[in-house]
């Protein structure tokens, strides 16, 4: 209930992380990946506070049709921010035609290769900006059991919601006054028709509580991706808020 309390006052301190980063960096411009669910809809809104609408860019992403493609376009405009659309199926397929046939195509291949393409895309945007730095948009519990693709949606200039479990991340697109049914959307890759918690076998909430006391439900199956995927953690690290957002709800107990 700490953070519930204080979630307003989190809020604040994360933007002003954010407009700190811009200014130590020298960074103008936030590009951010919108698949129209709750991480990037808080971190867009976020950034737009922060730095403004106008130095904002939302990048729509998908992998020929996507079937909830108007909830990312409902998103940037309801923020206001400029967007652009990059579907990446060309890419992807054309990577698919240029393979080797002795190879065999995994599934693996299928899930993580969408994900890297669109990182890719985001930066080669950021490439085109004076000034643009790329928004990681992970929160706490995907980075916990390791649900990220490395070089995909692990990377990324800068991390707000890294220190963020789910429901916390949820509280604060509440308080930006999002669209309730995209803050509240089951979280889903958006590539194999499945929610992440189906391919997990765990909600969100069991590894909220097991990352804060070391049981809860499926504690044995969230154990077990936690320490086989602790490697990606080590990887690549993105600013995060966390020792700044610790310290300020630990002045407040």
């Amino acid at each position: 209930m700490r953070f519930m309390e204080n979630a307003e006052l989190v809020l604040d301190n994360i933007i002003s992380w954010i407009q700190d980063f811009f200014k130590t960096t020298g960074g103008k411009i936030a590009v951010v990946g919108i698949s129209g669910g709750k991480d990037s809809s808080v971190v867009a809104a976020m950034c737009a506070r922060a730095l403004g609408k106008d130095k904002v860019i939302g990048i729509l992403m998908p992998n020929g049709t996507q079937s909830d493609i108007e909830d990312s376009k409902r998103l940037c405009s309801h923020i206001g921010i400029k967007s652009y659309t990059i579907n990446i199926k060309d890419a992807y397929e054309g990577l698919l035609s240029a393979f080797p046939t002795d190879l065999q195509i995994s599934p693996q291949f299928k899930t993580n290769t969408p994900s890297r393409l669109r990182m890719v895309s985001l930066y080669a945007v950021a490439a085109c900006l004076d000034g643009a730095r790329v928004a990681n948009t992970g929160n706490y519990d995907e980075g916990f059991v390791g649900y990220t693709t490395i070089y995909g949606d692990c990377a990324g200039d800068f991390a707000p919601l890294r220190c963020l479990h789910v429901s916390e991340v949820v509280a604060l697109g509440d308080l930006l006054g999002l669209p309730h049914d995209l803050t509240h959307k089951a979280p889903s890759d958006g590539m194999c028709g499945k929610t992440d918690e189906d391919n997990l076998g765990f909600t969100y909430h069991d590894v909220e509580i097991f990352s804060q006391t070391g049981d809860s439900p499926n504690a044995a199956k969230i154990s077990a991706k936690h320490k086989a995927n602790a490697f990606k953690k080590t990887l690549i690290n993105p600013p995060t808020p966390y020792e700044r957002i610790i310290k300020l709800l630990s002045k407040r107990t």
